[in-house]
């Protein structure tokens, strides 16, 4: 009798709620999933038409052979001839930040200290905000080691990391050794450019003084690690080969990577020097210096490989999904902090600020991440579930699908991977729309920042061995509770399709569910136990 009684009640609750679902489809829920159709198609739209303006340019910047540092007609054979003939080499610091790198240090400062220009010309400066004592020691030893040969190297430490990465710089530019240098070449930790690096861009500033900044392409020396770097090579060759080229070719503007670029010291202190107020102090200079009315070109020229700085990209799903979180955060944060500086500015031109805050800002950095979560991971598949709101295909598929191969065609080579990439670009996607939220208003974490992690040569070492195919790790250390939801709902949507639909999404939602799941369970990337 109890069990009977326990029985018609669950049906009686399943009852309610049937009817209040049925209640509010109508008038409330389908009204609202087709608004926000809409909303997701104008900005799918709008990062359509922004890939195929950007696609358009770089044919025709290929196609005429006139790249913006080709415009210059350097020699720069000619030009080295002409400064050592004449002794009149301009004074170069070269910075250094890192924080506890203990499995690169050696490889950015040798390659630093390995630069090709006069010694009495150039400064090497290690700003190491190293908190653990034995890597600041080792760190300072390796300095040391490159003074006993003749090196004018430097090491600094600072007491606190107040600014963090922007804050070790402006430290480093007040140093008193530091006036009589006219540029500033800057290397991240795991960055090992090639010894002739300053001789292939120091010319560039030195015959155009509205030059403000040359910044260089990315060479990744781990791209073929794993799946994931290798996705990660993808979307960073479209950035650097579309993106920044697209925006040196025709604006004179882009963001400044934050390493591999080389500064006019005049022009980033007219635009006022390093400021922390967000996470991507190279692209808040980068803004302030195009307001003052300085021009940047880019050089990173795929075939030619002095114009590529070798670096090291995350392996770790943890620390990649950290340096997405700054990297998305930071831009949304600086747009909200800029948007009036920009509007209001006098110096440049209405084309250029239209560039600046609708394609720069808004499409790539707020409207792109929005479309790939909350369009094709949340709206396409409740759409699954609620039939009578109209879906158009050409926005679902079409527009999508030509974005992608867009984005992959840049790396031919992985053109294979392109599904692979756009499934975990979509799951990667929450990460990145929960900080841009996160910065457009300023909530917690919008000041987060945490180093990404290198592994160096160990990773390679690390990665044969017995140690790591047999992993010692706590459960929760590989697993992702936000992915793990995301992927029971989609999976929960492609069987409603398949008992249910008429559109075949049930494809797309049963890979994209296995995705996350993937994801969710630490099935991506190099596995480093702690």
């Amino acid at each position: 009798m109890r069990d009977l009684i326990f029985k018609e009640r669950q049906v009686g609750i399943l009852e309610s709620l049937a009817n209040a679902w049925r209640g509010l489809r109508g008038p409330v829920v389908v009204p609202l999933l087709q608004f926000a159709v809409y909303v997701c198609s104008a900005m799918s739209v709008m990062l359509f038409v922004e890939r195929v303006y950007m696609a358009i340019v770089i044919i025709c910047v290929k196609a005429l052979k006139r790249k913006r540092y080709t415009k210059y007609k350097l020699k720069l054979d000619t030009v080295k001839k002409e400064l050592e003939d004449s002794g009149t080499h301009p004074k170069v610091l070269v910075q250094i930040p890192m924080f506890n790198e203990k499995e690169v240090y050696r490889l950015s400062i040798g390659a630093a200290c390995g630069l090709s220009w006069p010694f009495d010309k150039i400064i090497i400066q290690v700003l190491d905000d190293s908190t653990d004592l034995v890597i600041r020691e080792l760190v300072e030893s390796e300095c040391q080691r490159w003074a006993s040969k003749g090196v004018n190297i430097k090491y600094e430490n600072r007491s606190n990391r107040n600014g963090y990465k922007a804050g070790a710089m402006r430290e480093g530019l007040r140093k008193c050794y530091v006036k009589d240098c006219e540029y500033v070449a800057i290397f991240d930790a795991d960055f090992q450019p090639e010894p002739d690096f300053l001789w292939r861009t120091i010319p560039f500033l030195l015959s155009n003084h509205d030059l403000a900044l040359v910044q260089a392409r990315w060479k990744f020396v781990n791209a073929n690690e794993c799946l994931l770097t290798r996705l990660q090579e993808m979307s960073l060759d479209y950035h650097f080969g579309v993106e920044q080229e697209v925006g040196s070719s025709t604006y004179s503007f882009f963001g400044f990577n934050g390493t591999a670029g080389v500064w006019r010291l005049e022009a980033l202190k007219d635009a006022g020097g390093w400021k922390e107020r967000t996470t991507v102090e190279d692209m808040d200079l980068a803004v302030r210096a195009s307001l003052k009315g300085w021009k940047f070109v880019f050089v990173g020229d795929l075939w030619r490989t002095f114009y590529q700085v070798k670096n090291e990209l995350p392996s770790t799903f943890k620390a990649y999904r950290y340096q997405q979180h700054r990297w998305s955060c930071g831009p949304a944060n600086l747009f909200r902090k800029m948007f009036k500086e920009i509007l209001q500015c006098e110096r440049v031109s209405l084309l250029k600020k239209f560039h600046v805050l609708y394609a720069f800002f808004f499409v790539r950095k707020i409207v792109a991440h929005f479309v790939t979560f909350f369009f094709y991971c949340i709206i396409i598949p409740t759409c699954v579930l609620v039939p009578e709101v109209h879906l158009p295909k050409y926005i679902a598929i079409y527009i999508p699908s030509t974005i992608s191969i867009l984005n992959a065609i840049c790396t031919p080579k992985s053109f294979h991977l392109l599904i692979f990439w756009i499934l975990f670009e979509n799951v990667l996607s929450m990460h990145r729309s929960k900080a841009t939220i996160i910065g457009l208003l300023e909530a917690n974490r919008v000041n987060e920042w945490v180093v990404t992690e290198k592994l160096g040569n160990t990773g390679k070492i690390k990665a044969s061995s017995k140690w790591l195919k047999r992993p010692q790790f706590r459960l929760i250390e590989r697993i992702h509770m936000l992915e793990i939801i995301l992927g029971c709902y989609l999976l929960f949507c492609a069987i409603y399709d398949v008992l249910y639909g008429r559109d075949h999404f049930y494809v797309y939602l049963f890979l994209q569910a296995g995705a996350a799941f993937i994801v969710g369970f630490g099935y991506v990337g190099t596995f480093m136990p702690s």
